[in-house]
C-alpha cells in the first residue's frame, strides 16, 4: 500500500478525512462543551490499516484522554463507536449483538481482500442516506428479545477513568492526590477480561467480555404469573421524571384494555391494572427486562393482592403510600388496648378483688403501712362525708387520716 502524501494513487484517494467522529454517549462524556484536537491522516485504522483522521479529547474532569481507534468506514459497516467498538444502538459488544440477531458477518481478513471489500462498502455507504446501517447488518431488521434485555440505555462513565498508576503499584508515586492516574490495585493478569484484542472485538470472535455477557443472559430468570387469578395489576418501577402516564398508556394499550393507571411520582413507580388476566400476562411477558420508554429502562413485576398488601403494611407499620412510620422522640407511646368485658371492673385504689365493701368484713392492710411488729387488723367505724378527721381502730394502734374535703 502506498502511504506517501505526495502520491496520487487509488489507495491515497480512499484515505479518510473527517471533521467529527462517530461516538457513543459514554465515550463522548457528560460535558456538553469539549475541545477536540484533529490530526489529519495521523494514524492507521486498526481494522483496515488505512490512514484516517485522528481526533483526541478529554471526556470530563479527572478522566483520561480518548481518541478514535478505527476509521468511519469500519464504524459504519458494523454500526459501532470509533473508540470503544461497542454497538451504538444497544451498547453491547459485537459478538453479543450478532448472537442476538442470529447472523454471522464474514468479513475478509487478508490485506488485499480487505481493501477491496472496504472500497465496495464505501461505495454502498455513499449511495445510502446514512440513516440505516449497510452490509449484512442492514438486512437484519428483526429485533431480539435478548438484546432488549441486555441493552445499555444509560452512559457508563466509569469506563473513562484514568489508567492505574504504575509508580503507585511499585510504591514510588510521590504526587499523592495530584496524580492524574488511579491509585488502585491493578487487575489480575490471569483474568481473561484483562486481555482484550481490538480486532477480535471488532470481528466478534474470542471476546471475553461478550462471553461473560452471554453467560449471564443464559441464566436470566423469567417472570412467573402469580397463582391468584384475580391479580391483573403490574408494578412498573424506575420511571424517573421523563416517563408520564400518557407514555405508559401509549405503550401498554397494545396488550389489552387498561382499567386504571396510578402513577406515584414521589416513589417513581406506577401500577397498571388491566381489565383481563390474559392482557396482564401478555404485558408481563413482553415487558419483563426489556421495557424501554423514552430512553429509560423500566423494570416491572406482578402486583400483589389487597389482602397481602394490608398484612404487610400492618406488620411493617407503613402507610398506603409505602412510607414507613417512625416514632417521633419525646412523644408518649400509643395507649394500650382497652380491657376485655370481663376484666373491665372499677378498681381505682388497686385493691384486691376479694376485698368487699361491707363494713362488717375485714380488709388486709396496705403494703405501705408498718405492720411488721405484730399483725394488726383494721375496721372502719365511720366515713364522714364532709368531715376533716376519721379514726381507724385496731388491736393495738389508732391511726388518724385527714381529708381535704
Amino acid at each position: 500500500m502506498a502511504t506517501s502524501l505526495g502520491s496520487n494513487t487509488c489507495n491515497r484517494q480512499n484515505w479518510e478525512d473527517s471533521d467529527f467522529p462517530i461516538l457513543c454517549q459514554t465515550c463522548l462524556g457528560e460535558n456538553p462543551y469539549i475541545r477536540m484536537t484533529k490530526e489529519k491522516y495521523g494514524k492507521e485504522c486498526k481494522i483496515c490499516a488505512r490512514p484516517f483522521t485522528v481526533l483526541r479529547w478529554c471526556p470530563g474532569f479527572r478522566m483520561r484522554f480518548k481518541k478514535t481507534e478505527a476509521c468511519q468506514t469500519c464504524s459504519k459497516l458494523k454500526n459501532v463507536c470509533q473508540t470503544c467498538l461497542l454497538d451504538l444502538e444497544y451498547g453491547l459488544p459485537i459478538q453479543v449483538r450478532d448472537a442476538g440477531l442470529s447472523f454471522k458477518d464474514d468479513m475478509p481478513k487478508s490485506d488485499v481482500n480487505k481493501e477491496f471489500y472496504t472500497q465496495n462498502a464505501e461505495r454502498e455507504i455513499s449511495n445510502s442516506d446514512g440513516s440505516q446501517p449497510v452490509g449484512v447488518l442492514g438486512k437484519a431488521t428483526t429485533a431480539s428479545d435478548m438484546l432488549l434485555k441486555l441493552a445499555w440505555t444509560t452512559p457508563y462513565y466509569k469506563r473513562n477513568r484514568p489508567q492505574v498508576c504504575s509508580f503507585w503499584v511499585k510504591g514510588e508515586c510521590k504526587r499523592g492526590e495530584e496524580c492524574p492516574y488511579r491509585h488502585e490495585k491493578p487487575t489480575d493478569p490471569d483474568d481473561p477480561l484483562a486481555d482484550q484484542n481490538t480486532k477480535d472485538r471488532y470481528y466478534g470472535i474470542n471476546d471475553p467480555v461478550a462471553e461473560k455477557i452471554l453467560k449471564q443472559a443464559s441464566t436470566m430468570h423469567h417472570l412467573a404469573p402469580p397463582d391468584d387469578k384475580t391479580i391483573t395489576t403490574l408494578y412498573i418501577g424506575g420511571l424517573g421524571y421523563t416517563v408520564s402516564e400518557t407514555d405508559l398508556r401509549n405503550h401498554f394499550y397494545q396488550f389489552g384494555e387498561i382499567r386504571t393507571i396510578t402513577v406515584k411520582q414521589r416513589q417513581q413507580c406506577a401500577f397498571i391494572q388491566f381489565a383481563t388476566r390474559q392482557a396482564a400476562e401478555m404485558a408481563a411477558e413482553k415487558s419483563f427486562n426489556k421495557l424501554i420508554v423514552n430512553g429509560c429502562r423500566l423494570h416491572g413485576k406482578w402486583g400483589r393482592s389487597q389482602a397481602a398488601r394490608g398484612k404487610e403494611k400492618e406488620k411493617e407499620g407503613t402507610t398506603d403510600s409505602g412510607i414507613k412510620l417512625v416514632p417521633v422522640p419525646g412523644l408518649p407511646r400509643a395507649l394500650p388496648p382497652p380491657p376485655a368485658a370481663e376484666e373491665a371492673f372499677t378498681n381505682y385504689f388497686n385493691l384486691t378483688p376479694k376485698c368487699s365493701s361491707s363494713i362488717d368484713e375485714y380488709c388486709p392492710a396496705p403494703s405501705f403501712w408498718d405492720c411488721t411488729s405484730s399483725p394488726t387488723r383494721f375496721w372502719i367505724t365511720q366515713m364522714p362525708l364532709n368531715g376533716t378527721t376519721t379514726s381507724f381502730h385496731g388491736n393495738s394502734r389508732t391511726h388518724l387520716l385527714s381529708f381535704s374535703g
